[in-house]
């Protein structure tokens, strides 16, 4: 198939790379154009505007940072929204659920459609075609992205029609990602205080009770004290907690009030970006 790639950063570089490897050919735009040297030198094409990148009726992934990084891309300045046309949109990015829901509109009022279907996995994830996806817009749109879908990740989960509907998926998820590291970074400073050894506390949750991705992951950067730059920045935490605070049902939570005090804190510490982790920081400093 050939596909419009457009966003290579540390989670879309990756992905288009599985594409190409699993024998697709791929149109790349990045703003950064050097980020996209590795695509280019295993054979992607180049293109010089988001419109370039797509085909009429064909199809174009997007994997960008926030909802205006998307938004510039489908309707700005060389955006690809006529260029497309009919064609199917996969927006891969974790934005704004009433985002992918007007763009959504407008794509249909093309004759075309949007799927979207943001991931869960840090970028080795990515690498090894292990990311966890939920997917959600017009069920044949849907019918032609799960191929491509089922090449990046183990496991997509269908959620219906709605075009946000993947979103919220996503937004709750992530959401469940920062209460779990803020809990870890309490748990641990506490062994710490006691005496005890971070790491063999963490490695024995991880084995036991809590051995997950998440608790494995977050918990061992944790109890290490890493909290160098990864998959999963701050700054981009703190965007998502904020559009997860824009759902229904998510004002006035308790434990949301809580983490937004924690993320100003670090931000104002300039640590944007650092990996989540850094909220252990706070713990210790």
């Amino acid at each position: 198939m050939e596909i419009g790639f457009i966003g290579t950063g540390h989670m879309g570089l990756p992905m288009a790379r599985q594409l190409l490897r699993a024998g697709h050919s791929l149109k790349v735009w990045n703003r950064s154009p050097e980020k996209a040297q590795p695509l280019f030198a295993e054979g992607a094409a180049r293109a010089a505007a988001p419109a370039e990148a797509v085909a009429l009726g064909g199809v174009v992934v997007t994997m960008l940072s926030d909802d205006e990084a998307l938004q510039g891309v489908v309707e700005g300045p060389g955006g690809f929204l006529d260029a497309l046309g009919g064609g199917l949109h996969i927006s891969m990015s974790t934005v704004s659920p009433a985002l992918n829901r007007r763009l959504s509109q407008a794509h249909l009022a093309r004759g075309g459609a949007l799927v979207a279907a943001p991931v869960f996995g840090r970028p080795d994830a990515a690498a090894a075609a292990k990311l966890n996806i939920p997917c959600s817009g017009p069920a044949h749109a849907r019918a032609r992205a799960l191929p491509l879908l089922r090449q990046l990740g183990q496991r997509v989960e269908e959620f219906g029609e709605d075009p946000g509907a993947a979103n919220v998926v996503k937004l709750c998820g992530n959401y469940l990602i920062l209460s779990a590291a803020q809990s870890l970074a309490e748990c641990l400073f506490v062994a710490g205080a006691n005496g005890l050894d971070r790491k063999a506390v963490m490695d024995f949750y991880a084995g036991t009770n809590f051995a997950c991705p998440v608790y494995q992951g977050y918990g061992g950067r944790i109890a290490l004290g890493d909290h160098s730059a990864g998959g999963f920045k701050l700054s981009l935490a703190q965007k998502d907690l904020r559009l997860f605070g824009l759902q229904d049902g998510a004002q006035g939570l308790p434990l949301k009030g809580m983490l937004e005090d924690r993320f100003r804190e670090a931000m104002s510490r300039g640590w944007g970006d650092q990996d989540v982790t850094a909220l252990a920081r706070l713990m210790s400093e």
